[in-house]
């Protein structure tokens, strides 16, 4: 009786596993993006109602994708810029490309907190809410970095 006690036991732990682990390994559709965020940071404000966010978005899917909002309960508003050649633009979206990537980083892309509900210190974290055209959304909990915090990978 122990021993059918034990095999059963033992079956149900494996059926266990497996219902926990049967997505891991799946592969997503050909035709959907899945994206994921890395090297996000916010150099710790030095205005009191303006910051700015880095972060870089990858898209390891088979279909583009867009960034077409970003949210956080720091500030009234985030806006999203490009800068190419010294010029800031804001911009409506951001594209994903398939197998690809979009960057923010100091001196490009970057993302402007606005009216800060508060004001940001080193080693906070501030949550980030991304929204997409076809992914569902994604929130980031982004750390705060010194003002003067220059990242060596990743960006």
């Amino acid at each position: 009786m122990r021993r059918l006690a034990l095999l059963t036991a033992g079956a149900l732990a494996g059926v266990l596993a497996l219902t926990g682990c049967s997505g891991s390994g799946s592969k997503p559709a050909a035709g959907t993006a899945e994206l994921s965020v890395s090297s996000s940071y916010m150099p710790q404000p030095v205005s009191a109602d303006m910051a700015a966010g880095f972060l870089t978005i990858t898209n390891d899917g088979g279909t583009d994708d867009e960034l077409t909002s970003v949210s956080s309960d720091a500030a009234g508003q985030v806006t999203m810029h490009s800068t190419v050649g010294g010029a800031m633009t804001q911009k409506s979206s951001f594209p994903i490309p398939a197998h690809g990537r979009l960057v923010f980083k100091s001196g490009g892309n970057h993302l402007m907190f606005e009216n800060l509900k508060r004001a940001p210190k080193q080693g906070q974290t501030v949550a980030v809410q991304l929204t997409f055209a076809k992914s569902g959304p994604v929130t980031v909990e982004m750390p705060v970095k010194s003002a003067t915090y220059n990242p060596s990978t990743g960006h």
